[in-house]
């Protein structure tokens, strides 16, 4: 996996993935930016919310659940010191199908938490506190 950064102006910069994709990285006013694109540590909570998001959807297919909707909502604490680092990420998935079984659900999730998600074992061994909840709506 490559992804280069490529300075623009001020604290501007583009993100370019290996794959071709490309974000905007900016920063407040008040860090001299624009506020045009995603700040990094927010590109670092999507990614997780991404990686999460990824392992329970291809889970839940695999279980054959009629799945309409999945949203996985994050919130994060950050340290008060520098490095600003996560100390605690909390995911709550709301998933949107027909007949949905509970324990697909919950199984699915606890799965990318504990086995799947690199981005999430990744932050939990750095020390990151991460815990997920859910609900489930049926359509």
């Amino acid at each position: 996996m490559k992804a280069s950064i490529r300075w623009v102006e001020d604290v501007m910069f583009i993100a370019e993935s290996g794959s071709g994709h490309v974000v905007a990285v900016d920063g407040p006013p008040s860090a001299g930016g624009r506020n045009v694109g995603a700040r990094p540590m927010e590109l670092v909570l999507m990614g997780l919310g991404g990686c999460a998001s990824f392992d329970v959807m291809t889970m839940l297919k695999k279980a054959r659940q009629d799945v309409t909707g999945c949203v996985a909502s994050l919130e994060a604490e950050r340290a008060d010191s520098i490095p600003s680092v996560f100390t605690k990420i909390h995911l709550h998935f709301v998933v949107t199908g027909r007949e949905l079984k509970e324990s697909q659900v919950k199984r699915a999730i606890d799965l990318s938490a504990d086995k799947y998600c690199s981005a999430s074992i990744m932050l939990g061994r750095g020390g990151v506190e991460i815990t997920h909840d859910y609900e489930i709506i049926q359509a």
